[in-house]
């Protein structure tokens, strides 16, 4: 009779024991706190032991993490008011230190993202900010990750998603853009006429210092204008073109 209460603390002891059977994947770690004191380094992956309530064990996941930065009211250094939204990508390289250094690391890296990018894009003009995103997205990536370094988190990779203007803005550059494109247009053709009156100029000078050229250039015309069965055309005839084709016997 006496073997019952022992077998009753043999399972009550077995029982403990699977109880503190802990299996962490690949890419977790485990911040195990013993009576208050963090162990010297995390624990995992594989098959781990924590002994509560002596051991209190924090999950922390190592993967790449991609947080959206919600939609941020900017105020450029040219005064047009504009929302940006963004992605942020990174991740947990020292587990004991995002749990230690940091209440909330999830929460504090999202809220060091919006406030950065207001305080980088309020500095900028909004040509810059359209036209020079991968500047100011390396710029971001390296100040948020400068700030998130003594949590051990790793920030890779800051993309702006979507830059709204106003309705008005969105007007202006609109009639800004047609306008380049006229100006455009008008320098192409501008040069053109450049160059074709430069052609005209080197061709007169060639026929001015040769006639019978003049004369085929008027003939090859002539051509062209008689492939036209449905016009009628009147033009003086040159004597100069008379001339070529007569014919004065030399008289001896």
């Amino acid at each position: 009779m006496m073997l019952y209460p022992a077998w009753i603390v043999i399972g009550i002891i077995v029982l403990y024991l699977l109880n503190s059977i802990k299996v962490l994947r690949e890419y977790e770690r485990g911040v195990i706190f013993r009576l208050g004191r963090v162990l010297s380094r995390p624990k995992g992956p594989g098959l781990i032991f924590v002994f509560s309530p002596i051991d209190r064990m924090i999950r922390v996941s190592l993967r790449l993490v991609t947080m959206d930065i919600p939609p941020q009211d900017v105020i450029t250094r040219d005064n047009v008011s504009v929302k940006v939204n963004a992605v942020v990508y990174f991740r947990v390289l020292d587990p004991q230190k995002a749990i230690i250094e940091v209440q909330d690391y999830l929460y504090a890296t999202s809220q060091l993202a919006q406030t950065t990018l207001r305080s980088i894009l309020g500095e900028v003009e909004l040509d810059e900010l359209l036209s020079e995103r991968e500047k100011l997205n390396l710029q971001l990536q390296e100040i948020i990750d400068k700030h998130t370094d003594p949590w051990g988190i790793k920030v890779q990779l800051v993309e702006m998603k979507h830059v709204d203007l106003p309705e008005n803005m969105v007007r202006a550059i609109a009639r800004q853009a047609e306008a380049e494109r006229e100006r455009r247009a008008k320098i192409i053709h501008a040069e053109g006429e450049f160059q074709a009156a430069d052609k005209l100029i080197k061709a007169a000078d060639i026929i001015s210092q040769n006639p019978q050229a003049l004369q085929l250039r008027f003939l090859g015309t002539l051509a062209e204008v008689a492939t036209e069965k449905n016009s009628t055309i009147i033009f003086p005839l040159p004597l100069e073109l008379l001339k070529a084709f007569s014919y004065v016997p030399d008289k001896k």
